[in-house]
């Protein structure tokens, strides 16, 4: 029992480890490190060598090939959107761990059905936690927009140009809006045009406000127009925005706490019944009835949870 638990705990910890201690390894060649600030296209030699590929080729590996680059590039464009340093792989590594790390240990000291349990929250539970960081990011974003955007219009009354503008917000403000308007200062000192450098600043951070400022931006450089006024309405705009979604939000908010619960409540008592007492929970696993209730009750629990979100969620 010593030597399993100790292996158990071993075997997680390296896993863990593996891709935490590969961060300090290079990012791959300097190619690799400019395409993080470019717009990651290829250059002309390679896409001349992709066309002289053979079409059968192409179709061959279609089916997995794409799926694996689409999972990829979600991963990447969830990993960038929460601003962590991390590659698809050691983002693995780490959620294989912690699985297998924290099933193997509550399996040896409880029984087979928390480890079980631990192995669905040391692989999703990052997961999660990525989630959460990324709405957390944007939220603070969103909260700093309007501020930001009055200060590039005030920047450019003052004289500046539109580059030297953002460059000031990136040294004037506090993450995350000044780590991504100096990310966009970067990639456009490396060659990439201003607004390709917004467009990637959007990818990374889903903000329907944003979106909305690098559209006007991107019309007013095209026709032209007094960009100061046109950032100064939709810094009005967004922040009537955001006072009547804090609104909405205050109004909504007991009715949403509520499909917490509802989901939330009976798998806390259950997990806890089960720590406290295995035996009193072991008929609802092993007898057929207890089963068909397990089922059943999942189903109303999330039919209830999911009408209450819809029912609070209202677009503004």
């Amino acid at each position: 029992m010593e030597y399993a638990l100790g292996g158990a705990v071993a075997l997680g910890i390296l896993l863990v480890f593996i891709g935490i201690y590969t961060l300090a390894k290079g990012d791959g060649s300097l190619g690799d490190r400019l395409a993080r600030y470019g717009a990651g296209g290829k250059s002309a030699p390679e896409k001349k060598k992709d066309q002289r590929r053979r079409p059968d080729v192409d179709m061959a590996i279609l089916t997995s090939d794409v799926e694996d680059k689409r999972l990829q590039k979600r991963v990447q464009r969830d990993l960038a959107r929460a601003n962590l340093k991390l590659k698809v792989s050691e983002y693995y590594y780490i959620r294989i761990g912690l699985a297998l790390g924290l099933a193997l240990v509550l399996g040896v000291l409880r029984d087979p059905l928390s480890g079980v349990a631990g192995l669905f929250i040391g692989y999703f539970g990052p997961r999660f936690w990525v989630g959460r960081r990324i709405g957390g990011r944007l939220s603070a974003f969103n909260k700093q927009l309007p501020d930001m955007i009055t200060l590039v219009s005030n920047s450019l009354r003052a004289g500046s140009s539109f580059l030297q503008s953002i460059e000031l917000v990136s040294r004037e403000t506090p993450p995350p809006m000044g780590e991504e308007m100096g990310r966009v200062v970067r990639e456009v000192n490396l060659g990439l045009p201003s607004e390709e450098a917004l467009k990637n600043m959007v990818r990374r951070i889903k903000s329907e406000d944003l979106d909305l400022m690098v559209t006007a931006i991107s019309i007013q450089q095209q026709v032209g127009g007094n960009l100061a006024e046109i950032l100064d309405t939709i810094a009005f705009t967004i922040r009537e925005r955001v006072r009547i979604k804090g609104e909405v939000n205050t109004l909504t908010a007991q009715g949403r706490y509520s499909g917490y619960l509802v989901a939330m409540l009976p798998i806390g008592i259950a997990f806890m019944l089960n720590l406290i007492n295995p035996s009193f929970m072991e008929p609802l696993f092993t007898q057929l009835i207890g089963r068909i209730l397990l089922v059943v009750g999942a189903i109303m629990m999330l039919i209830g949870f999911f009408a209450i979100q819809k029912i609070t969620d209202i677009k503004i």
